[in-house]
């Protein structure tokens, strides 16, 4: 393996963790109805956990309610009963035809809990992200022992790894701060 070919590997890795945490932070209920927080939910149909969007079709109403359509109307009590056990915290409202959420505003409390919670998520993702450095650095470190490149090649390439490494650091800290933004600002 050429060092190139690590650096993209090390870049890829690195970016899949950065689409990781904002999956994570798009499944965080922030006090606007966004169909996104019903992607991790599934409903048992058939004897088969199927996720509610692949089961309805899934709308806003408005900024603050959702609305669940089910293509088979026998679906609506499974997908109520799977939100009412997720860890969502709204209680479904079923009229026969349609689920709908309202999604109440964050309190104050709620608010500084949920940026405890970015935090915490954005921090997992920097030791993910420290976790590929150390991978890649002692990759290097093989091919020196193994005499395929120089010192200086591997004092080079563990620069650069840092370098990677510093960037999508940097990119967590600005998805953080902008998610602990939009939060309190709601």
């Amino acid at each position: 393996m050429e060092l190139k070919e690590l650096y993209e590997k090390t870049k890829e890795r690195m970016n899949k963790t950065i689409n990781a945490l904002h999956s994570e932070y798009d499944s965080i209920r922030a006090g606007r109805a966004s169909a996104k927080v019903l992607e991790k939910i599934q409903a048992d149909y058939y004897g088969t956990p199927t996720p509610i969007n692949q089961m309805a079709s899934v709308s806003n109403a408005d900024a603050r309610t959702l609305v669940i359509q089910p293509w088979d109307k026998s679906a609506l009590t499974l997908i109520c009963k799977a939100i009412q056990q997720s860890d969502l915290g709204i209680n479904p409202q079923n009229d026969g035809t349609v689920i709908r959420l309202n999604f109440p505003p964050l309190t104050e409390e709620r608010r500084k809990q949920l940026t405890k919670d970015i935090s915490k998520i954005a921090e997992d993702s920097k030791v993910a992200i420290r976790q590929i450095r150390r991978d890649s650095i002692d990759k290097i470190k093989a091919m020196k022992k193994a005499n395929e490149i120089t010192e200086d090649d591997q004092k080079h390439g563990e620069e650069k790894i840092q370098k990677i490494t510093d960037d999508f650091v940097k990119q967590i800290d600005d998805i953080e701060k902008a998610k602990s933004a939009e939060i309190m600002e709601i």
